[in-house]
């Protein structure tokens, strides 16, 4: 069950209409990397996990990450303007302008349709954590380069907060993954002598010691000093 409450959850505004900028904005709306994309992601992910603990961790992220798309799509609005009779961005999508009437639409920035194909699924919790982790990694990566290039103020305190967000989550995710080693696709892991061979293709080589005894991966706390 979904509850749509009539509040965002921060704060959207804009200095002045943008129409360029609110192109690159639909990367976040309609991308690879974007909310959409991240909050059916998770959601399509919880429905064969067991761990009812980790279950509404994903269901919980997936209902925020659509009140981010919501968020990414007001800013569109604004960035777009109120009149459509308004002249068109001189460079980028023309959807926006000759399709939608300004509204936002399910595309990215140029202008091809959100796809299903974007969603990663396997049934494993240890791969599907590690989607996420990357999905999170990646959606702030997209998020620092639209920062970079805007200097509308409130533009920019919008990005900021997402970015901070999807930081959450991937450490979240990231201690969700700590809880799993040794079950599904972490279990017996490194039990074969191929799990014990570095291929050491390069000159110089082996950079990276033997794995005589490989460990599943963990991730620790970061020091903050470094």
């Amino acid at each position: 069950m979904f509850k749509h409450e009539k509040h965002l959850l921060t704060e959207v505004k804009v200095e002045k209409p943008n129409p360029i900028y609110a192109n690159l904005m639909q990367e976040q709306l309609g991308g690879a990397n974007g909310e959409l994309t991240a909050a059916l992601t998770y959601f399509i992910q919880s429905f064969r996990i067991k761990n009812q603990e980790i279950k509404d961790l994903f269901l919980d992220i997936a209902a925020e990450e659509f009140g981010h798309a919501e968020i990414v799509a007001t800013t569109i609005n604004l960035l777009n303007g109120e009149d459509v009779t308004a002249p068109p961005a001189p460079v980028g999508s023309i959807e926006a302008t000759t399709t939608s009437r300004l509204t936002p639409m399910l595309a990215n920035s140029s202008g091809y349709l959100w796809t299903a194909a974007y969603v990663n699924e396997t049934g494993d919790l240890a791969a599907d954590l590690l989607t996420n982790i990357g999905n999170e990694q990646r959606a702030k990566t997209t998020y620092e380069n639209l920062y970079r290039q805007i200097k509308d103020k409130h533009v920019r305190e919008t990005i900021m907060y997402l970015l901070e967000r999807e930081e959450a989550h991937n450490t979240m995710f990231r201690e969700a993954f700590s809880k799993i080693l040794g079950t599904g696709s972490l279990k017996d892991w490194g039990t074969t002598e191929d799990a014990k061979i570095y291929a050491n293709l390069s000159t110089p080589g082996q950079y990276f010691g033997d794995l005589k005894d490989p460990k599943a991966p963990e991730f620790k706390d970061a020091d903050p000093g470094k």
